[in-house]
């Protein structure tokens, strides 16, 4: 065998590889298991020849990755020329998500209180009967109180059915005065139609200090709801009944899904309730240690999906809860 003219034959095929595949078809000729020279290195005898072959398959296999960083080098330079990127063009617009329409009207009612230097809190959800209704005074008679009407754990324990509970620990961690409005998920047993849901969220906002009056209070719902509606809407209060507060009032907004006109939404009346205030009830005072002769206060409590529901329009509120990203990307 010319071992010599044989490594000239296996040099040129090599160099004259063109592509990746035909430079690994010379490889495995003239290098593989079943190449002339690994067939002769397994039958050597003498060291003089073993010297001999294994110097021509290093050499062979220095000259293959010699070609293959040549190949390597042209494709790059090949793709450098012919794949050209504008790298001033505009890139693909990534989808990015948002804050839920419920976080973002929560946040607008933080930003509200928290101009009128109100402290904001986020207190348990899962309350006592004690905090939930006994130190707000609700009689035991009152239908919040029955299993039809409320989530209970056992005797003593619920899932809080208003952020109320957090005025009392306000109220019993410091002395007055005290400005702060509780924010949280709260849950009932509400039959679920446009305007309920058995889990919602609520603010509730306590006031405590000297000479507090009813229009301290009507003041304040003015100023918020008309930080969260706009001037354009109408609001309206209407004298109700509430166990922690005496004497109570709902305020009201006009409806904007028909503009105060009457639709199913507001149940033809023009209007859609925001929830209950009024000024604290004395007993509720007394139920944590307050003198009601020198301290006076009011409470107030409306529904965060409602709110959400009035700011945009929301004909049915079960489409903040349905998770449906037709609506939800409007907002």
């Amino acid at each position: 065998m010319d071992w010599t003219a044989h490594e000239e034959e296996a040099g040129s095929a090599i160099a004259a590889a063109a592509t990746a595949e035909a430079l690994d078809d010379a490889r495995v000729r003239y290098l593989g298991r079943k190449s002339e020279v690994a067939q002769a290195l397994r039958g050597v005898r003498d060291r003089e020849t073993g010297m001999l072959l294994n110097g021509i398959r290093s050499r062979l296999e220095d000259a293959v990755a010699e070609r293959e960083a040549e190949l390597a080098d042209a494709e790059l330079d090949r793709r450098l020329r012919t794949e050209i990127v504008d790298v001033t063009l505009p890139g693909e617009e990534l989808p990015l998500g948002h804050l839920h329409p419920i976080t973002q009207t929560r946040r607008r009612i933080e930003d509200a209180f928290l101009g009128l230097g109100y402290e904001i809190r986020d207190d348990r959800e899962v309350e006592t009967v004690h905090y939930n209704f006994d130190q707000l005074a609700f009689d035991a008679w009152h239908p919040a109180r029955s299993p039809r009407a409320t989530f209970f754990f056992d005797d003593s324990h619920v899932l809080r059915t208003e952020t109320s509970p957090s005025q009392i620990h306000a109220m019993e961690e410091r002395p007055p005065p005290i400005y702060m409005v509780s924010i949280g998920r709260c849950y009932r047993r509400d039959d679920i139609d446009a305007t309920h849901y058995p889990i919602f969220h609520q603010f509730e906002g306590l006031a405590i200090d000297r000479d507090i009056t009813l229009a301290d209070l009507k003041g304040t719902l003015l100023h918020v709801m008309r930080a969260l509606f706009g001037p354009e809407r109408r609001v309206r209060f209407r004298t109700h009944y509430f166990p922690f507060t005496e004497p109570s009032m709902e305020p009201d907004v006009s409806c904007g899904v028909c503009d105060g006109a009457g639709c199913r939404t507001c149940r033809y009346s023009g209007w859609l309730e925001m929830g209950g205030s009024g000024m604290v009830d004395p007993r509720v005072l007394e139920n944590v240690g307050l003198d009601p002769n020198e301290w006076s206060g009011f409470a107030f409590g409306c529904g965060i999906e409602r709110v959400a529901q009035l700011r945009h329009n929301f004909p049915d509120i079960r489409a903040l809860w349905d998770g449906d990203l037709r609506v939800l990307r409007q907002f």
